[in-house]
């Protein structure tokens, strides 16, 4: 683990769409700064993911000073939206949680993103992170609280468990569909120089000048077999996952982090493991 260092960062500023790349980044108690502040929702207030929309991987959120977005998508002109002020909310649903966000304040942002998915949606903001919603308490530490990620602060993966999945797929029935990138399990950071899968016996963990704790291992659904270059579907790799990583009944890779402190993150920061 001496070696261990933060290979790249990544934030989605639109909960469900492309990701960004970044140098540094600052950590807030909820997550990475400006990671998925927005989302989508549908006419029943249900938050909508490539789970249901794997056309939105195709789409892009730049994140503006403030936190406003700039939107784009293939056959669309892009589109600023500003954050809008802190007026009426409207309810959410994001997979288990019941939670309240702010309705972007041009309807244009709401037709965009309609017009670009052929059906209604609304484009929301979640404007107290410290206070809307909290972390899964079956793992979660008193006052921890998230944004629209599916439900931890961070996502850790590690580019040597991404080769030693990619060396399983390459031996399997669906070789063809391998290597997968890592951009299809959609991480916040990215770690090399490690062995592969070390990090399943994480508990703490800092990078560079912040600390973090291991809540759980991610269980992973259909969009890791979205290619996010295309928006289509494979088998892989949960096929491979379901063969080699099925961990009580889910189908894991990476780990779910907890920032203990704020600070910032920067790739090539030491990543150093705390007992």
């Amino acid at each position: 683990m001496g070696n261990a260092r933060l290979q790249s960062i990544h934030i989605h500023p639109v909960k469900a769409l492309r990701g960004l790349a970044l140098r540094e980044c600052a950590v807030e108690p909820w997550g990475l700064a400006g990671d998925r502040r927005w989302a989508l929702i549908d006419d029943g207030g249900r938050v909508v993911t490539q789970r249901r929309q794997p056309r939105l991987a195709l789409a892009a959120a730049e994140l503006l000073p403030g936190g406003g977005v700039r939107l784009s998508a293939p056959g669309m002109r892009p589109l600023t939206v500003p954050v809008p002020r802190p007026a009426g909310t409207v309810p959410v649903e994001i997979f288990r949680d019941r939670i309240e966000a702010v309705p972007a304040e041009d309807a244009a942002a709401h037709a965009w993103c309609s017009a670009y998915l052929g059906t209604g949606v609304r484009l929301v903001h979640l404007d107290d992170p410290a206070v809307r919603r909290p972390v899964d308490p079956e793992y979660a530490l008193p006052g921890e609280t998230v944004s629209f990620a599916d439900g931890y602060p961070l996502l850790l993966t590690a580019t040597a468990s991404l080769d030693a999945l990619n060396s399983l797929i390459a031996q399997g029935k669906h070789a063809d569909e391998g290597p997968v990138p890592m951009n299809r399990f959609r991480p916040g950071v990215v770690v090399a120089g490690t062995a592969a899968w070390a990090e399943d016996g994480w508990s703490r963990v800092t990078i560079g000048e912040v600390a973090f704790r291991v809540a759980k291992t991610c269980g992973r659904c259909v969009v890791t077999t979205t290619d996010q270059g295309t928006a289509e579907r494979g088998r892989e790799p949960l096929h491979t996952l379901g063969l080699h990583r099925r961990l009580d009944g889910k189908l894991v890779f990476g780990q779910n982090l907890v920032p203990c402190s704020r600070g910032t993150v920067r790739v090539g920061d030491p990543v150093t493991v705390l007992p």
